[in-house]
């Protein structure tokens, strides 16, 4: 195992904000969270005693009773955004001193990088191009996740929950925000960046990255699997493959959400409209991790098969 080569990548200029990634996302994602349980906590037990809630703080970090009401901007925020700033530009005056720029020589027809790879926010994208055609890794899905995720509020449209962290009060948006932005967004960077190699590879942590290793990977579609050879019965088998896809998990996504009592409430708030947008965003973000599985475990590469696109 060359363990070397595994601190280049990671040591590497164009690879560090995605270390420091790896650490910053799952800290604040602990920190809210935690937050949100303690929240959670106090909402129980003021539930259980309404006595208790009619006199009780709403803070569930030390209270004093001799606290003012209103907390002046200047000094106590200007005071914490004025060190937030110090810190922030010494991090980067330190940063810039200690790492070279990522920049490489100028473009050689004849002599290309490889691996040659997109820019770190980019390379989610780049790792999608390897399971889905350009226009849908590069376009399609990217404008879904993101809509996906804006739409969330939309969808979820509980009262409670505003103004305050909580987790017991906000279990679709919290898991779903988490799905499609870790789930999907940076574990593609991860893997983009860290996991492929020359000729985009797979190379576990620690493998040699070797520009010389040869893999027979054959690629075959679904139709291929049923012995459909014709353009049109591979149109036909992946488009029924397809929607029996979207179908199936939409039943599931469904049940599974409605064996929730949480979620049966969320189900019973929502339009028509609402939920078929809720099922339309959920099933195409897990048709994302379905093709990763069909890919690397079936070396299956399109489901949908057409002259004009494949899925």
């Amino acid at each position: 195992m060359d363990w070397r080569q595994l601190w280049q990548i990671v040591s590497a200029p164009d690879n560090v904000p995605i270390t420091a990634l790896l650490f910053l996302i799952p800290f604040y994602a602990w920190y809210g969270l935690r937050q949100s349980f303690e929240n959670d906590r106090l909402i129980e037990k003021l539930e259980r005693d309404p006595e208790l809630a009619k006199t009780h703080h709403r803070r569930n970090f030390p209270y004093q009773s001799d606290w003012q009401q209103e907390v002046p901007v200047w000094p106590y925020l200007l005071r914490i955004e004025f060190l937030a700033v110090l810190v922030v530009t010494v991090i980067l005056f330190v940063w810039s001193i200690t790492l070279n720029a990522p920049l490489e020589e100028p473009s050689n027809p004849n002599l290309t990088m490889n691996p040659s790879k997109a820019p770190w926010y980019f390379v989610g994208l780049q790792e999608m191009l390897v399971y889905f055609d350009p226009w849908l890794a590069g376009v399609v899905f990217p404008t879904l996740i993101i809509l996906g995720l804006l739409a969330i509020p939309y969808l979820d449209n509980n009262p409670l929950g505003n103004g305050y962290f909580t987790f017991r009060q906000r279990k679709f948006s919290i898991l779903t925000f988490c799905f499609g932005f870790l789930g999907l967004w940076v574990l593609m960077v991860v893997i983009g960046t860290f996991l492929r190699g020359p000729g985009w590879m797979w190379f576990w942590p620690g493998q040699t990255w070797d520009a010389n290793r040869v893999v027979f990977e054959g690629n075959r579609d679904l139709p291929d699997l049923i012995g459909v050879s014709s353009v049109a019965g591979k149109a036909v088998a992946g488009a029924l493959a397809l929607a029996a896809y979207f179908a199936i998990a939409a039943w599931g996504v469904r049940k599974l959400f409605l064996g929730i009592a949480f979620n049966r409430k969320l189900y019973a708030r929502m339009t028509l409209l609402q939920t078929l947008a809720f099922e339309f965003f959920l099933t195409t973000m897990l048709l994302l991790p379905v093709k990763m599985m069909l890919w690397h475990f079936l070396r299956i590469k399109y489901i949908l098969v057409t002259p004009w696109f494949n899925v």
